[in-house]
């Protein structure tokens, strides 16, 4: 069970200090204690080149710090939350294969099975938060998750921030020598070579790039030292809605759609890195294309503005704008539909499904571009990768 919440307490001398609003827990009382922050890396073009400089796959799931002391285990998010009843077959894959007493930094991720072989399933694994105890249970049992190591904080009575990544990579080695699935020892290599191939081809897996570390650095919470290269991509969308932001009459993003081969207009992500200056201009420039959008417009026509937040929930599995979902809370979500002529550039790091992955940055307006031609055959398609295959041993 997880521990019971209270003041944040003062940890061993050299403990890091926990940021101001988070809570310890009190089932665990190690050399390191939750809830720290994990260590960040920097986003660099190029495959970074060093003495000793190791690569390991970027894992994409949900960053995990497990703490475990005896039976008592916790699972600390990158934000400082608990995760442990989320995943209570992590906590026992934890109690039965990590060391008596060790903090582990990993990803939690959801590996599902595919013809072309298993990846990593990012939506599945986002659907595991949820505030029921029984869906817990069910989810637990029919969609399991497992844990990727790649960094050891503490491990018996000894705090190990201090020591050189390489030789806390080295103890890692040998602390988690004989786990097995669904625990997994991330692979990595110090071939830069082999780096640069793991980012082509592992993408077709679920993974999005690839993470460097030098040799010599310390566990730092919260500092960017390290570095991560990922997947840079561009697309011709069309908007075909907005939504204002919560500060006022601005607009708060862009709806993006592409089209499919029968002609059908789907939603398939937002545009909202925008400046304040921005939002108030962009008003102006979408109110020609507010007028008369309600006719015929083809989410309108789909489902209707309170309409689902998943292609699978709508007529034919055409994909809207949607209303809440679990994992959006209270959120408002309600949007407003523009006439689908207007195309931008948009720059992404990967596809989820038939949807962009994560938030889209607005790059430019492209008035060259019919919208009808904004289709999904212009997405570059990775080719089909056996996550299970970059695990093994």
């Amino acid at each position: 069970m997880p521990g019971r919440p209270v003041a944040a307490r003062s940890g061993p001398v050299g403990a890091p200090t926990p940021a101001p609003g988070w809570v310890r827990f009190d089932g665990v009382d190690l050399p390191v204690n939750p809830p720290i922050e994990p260590m960040l890396a920097t986003s660099v073009k190029e495959m970074p080149t060093g003495p000793g400089m190791s690569y390991e796959p970027k894992w994409d799931g949900y960053r995990c710090i497990i703490f475990r002391d005896g039976d008592e285990v916790e699972l600390a998010s990158r934000g400082g939350k608990t995760l442990t009843r989320y995943f209570p077959e992590v906590v026992e894959q934890a109690r039965a294969q990590l060391p008596v007493r060790c903090a582990v930094d990993g990803e939690l991720v959801v590996i599902r099975p595919d013809p072309a072989g298993p990846r990593l399933d990012f939506d599945v694994l986002s659907q595991r938060i949820h505030p029921a105890a029984s869906r817990v249970a069910m989810l637990a049992a029919s969609t399991p998750a497992s844990f990727v190591a790649f960094d050891l904080l503490a491990l018996g009575d000894e705090a190990l921030l201090e020591r050189p990544y390489a030789g806390r990579a080295e103890l890692l080695r040998t602390a988690l020598a004989a786990v097995r699935p669904p625990v997994y020892l991330t692979p990595t290599t110090t071939d830069v070579a082999v780096a640069r191939r793991w980012f082509e081809v592992f993408e077709g897996a679920g993974l999005d790039g690839v993470i460097a570390k030098p040799a010599d650095i310390g566990y730092v919470p919260g500092k960017r030292l390290m570095f991560k290269v990922k997947h840079a991509r561009t697309a011709d969308v069309v908007v075909a809605g907005f939504r204002w932001h919560t500060s006022g009459p601005v607009v708060g993003s862009l709806l993006l759609g592409l089209y499919d081969d029968a002609g059908t207009l789907h939603h398939v992500g937002v545009c909202a890195s925008f400046t304040a200056a921005r939002r108030r201009e962009l008003v102006d420039e979408i109110a020609p294309l507010r007028a008369n959008a309600l006719a015929e417009h083809p989410w309108v026509q789909a489902w209707g503005l309170a309409g689902a937040a998943t292609a699978a929930d709508t007529p034919g599995g055409h994909r809207v704008p949607g209303a809440q979902s679990r994992w959006t809370g209270k959120k408002d979500l309600s949007w407003e539909p523009l006439r689908p002529e207007w195309v931008i550039e948009v720059g992404y790091a990967g596809m989820e499904g038939d949807r962009i992955r994560h938030t889209a940055q607005f790059k430019r307006s492209r008035p060259d571009r019919d919208p009808r031609s904004c289709t999904y055959g212009q997405l570059e398609q990775p080719v089909r990768y056996d996550v299970e295959a970059i695990l093994r041993p």
